[in-house]
């Protein structure tokens, strides 16, 4: 069990972009929060870290999105794909406040899918 949690842990993105990386790439990072958006900076700045972390980010997000919204076209699970959902735009609202902060912190509840993400 230990060897597991040593590889999820030397997962965990610690790289630090530079400042010159965060402020050409902050604008086109903030994208990534915003639905379908988030593949914008996936693909165009795969050279910038900073873009790369919050696009990465952005997917996973969008991929919960995508599951609640097929949650609230069913009449069992209506309550939870709203809640889902709403806790998705939170997630947003606070990594766009991060991008514009230059910061890179994992958003609480999608580390796991982002750690699956090898784009």
């Amino acid at each position: 069990m230990e060897k597991g949690n040593s590889k999820v842990q030397s997962k965990k993105i610690t790289a630090k972009p530079n400042t010159q990386d965060i402020a050409e790439n902050k604008f086109i990072a903030l994208l990534s929060y915003i639905f379908v958006l988030c593949f914008v900076p996936l693909l165009l700045k795969q050279e910038s870290a900073f873009a790369q972390f919050h696009a990465k980010q952005g997917l996973a997000l969008f991929i919960v999105e995508v599951i609640a919204l097929v949650f609230t076209w069913t009449i069992i699970l209506a309550w939870l794909g709203s809640i889902l959902f709403l806790l998705c735009m939170i997630a947003s609202v606070y990594g766009i406040i991060l991008v514009w902060n230059g910061k890179m912190e994992q958003i609480p509840g999608i580390t796991w899918i982002v750690q699956k993400i090898n784009i």
